[in-house]
């Protein structure tokens, strides 16, 4: 029989991803969300528009027991969204009511699997703030203390569904996305991430202009092509593996190098203005250890492959846009 998933979520970077390798590998998948995906038709077998904040729609979503349930809804965007701390209720609130639903609807369905999309700002910001390079190995966590309250937000629901795992008998997996990236994701409106903005500052300057960084620039992130993230999603989830994983390249850059390699890839130079703004910890990038050591597989190291095609995505939207620039 078919393989069924549901992926909550669906509409958005990732979750899109997601359910077009299911489909690849023949599953049958229900997708939902409030909104379709952004840029390209949902491969989905069916699309429901619920909103996971509402507890009978959450069970809506999950009406049947599916073999796996990805949950990947959650309110969140890049740092001029997370770090500016406008917007830390609307994310806590409606984060946490989206899982609260989503495992109370598990709870009497009985998935196989149920999978949660955490994050590397979980990470104590002490061990992140200073000229120490630090990695982010899944035991430094405690004593807790992230850098944002999404970061929060996440710790709790990793403990949430841990516990509805103890409680409840559910089988959960949980993987700590750090920055990901890669063709359709946001890449403009204020919720995109440091890759995406960088292609389209790149892309708007002129050869010999100049684009704008938050920050000193020295601050030093992993970041992680989409691919290899659904890949990682998918072996974990059909692992036996309890404990939260992380899910990122272990490979850090700062953000001037990054901004640096994408004129590279578009073949311009240009300087770099550093301004005020929200740039969050100094330094995290992803400990591989646990994830090689438990799957037998870890992340690539190579960003610029995936820096390639999402810049050209990037630039061919904003073509479609605007016109040839």
């Amino acid at each position: 029989m078919k393989r069924s998933a549901l992926v909550c979520g669906a509409g958005g970077f990732i979750g899109h991803h997601l359910v077009q390798r299911l489909k690849a590998e023949g599953a049958y998948v229900r997708g939902v969300d409030l909104k379709a995906p952004d840029f390209s038709r949902s491969a989905a077998d069916e699309f429901l528009y619920l909103d996971l904040r509402d507890a009978a729609q959450a069970q809506a979503a999950i009406d049947v027991p599916f073999d796996e349930v990805y949950q990947l809804a959650a309110d969140m965007g890049g740092a001029g969204y997370l770090f500016s701390g406008e917007n830390d209720a609307a994310v806590m609130h409606n984060s946490a009511l989206i899982n609260l639903n989503v495992l109370e609807a598990a709870r009497r369905t009985r998935p196989d699997r149920l999978f949660f999309a955490s994050s590397a700002c979980v990470y104590p910001r002490a061990n992140q703030t200073g000229p120490q390079q630090f990695t982010c190995a899944e035991n430094t966590v405690y004593p807790a203390d992230p850098d944002s309250d999404y970061g929060w937000e996440k710790l709790f629901a990793e403990r949430l569904y841990m516990a509805f795992a103890r409680n409840t008998g559910i089988t959960c997996r949980i993987a700590r996305y750090h920055n990901v990236f890669g063709p359709e994701g946001t890449w403009q409106g204020g919720r995109e991430k440091a890759p995406a903005a960088l292609c389209r500052k790149v892309a708007t300057a002129q050869d010999g202009g100049s684009i704008e960084i938050w920050g000193s620039g020295e601050q030093v992130r992993s970041f992680l092509y989409v691919d290899e993230c659904v890949e990682g999603t998918l072996r974990l989830m059909r692992s036996d593996i309890e404990q939260p994983l992380n899910l990122g390249s272990a490979c850090g850059i700062s953000i001037n190098a990054l901004a640096e390699l994408i004129a590279d890839i578009a073949g311009k130079r240009l300087q770099l203005l550093h301004r005020a703004g929200p740039v969050g910890v100094h330094y995290r990038r992803s400990d591989n250890t646990q994830i090689r050591a438990l799957l037998g597989w870890a992340p690539g190291e190579s960003l610029r492959p995936g820096l390639e095609k999402t810049y050209a995505w990037i630039a061919g939207q904003m073509d479609q846009a605007d016109g040839p620039r």
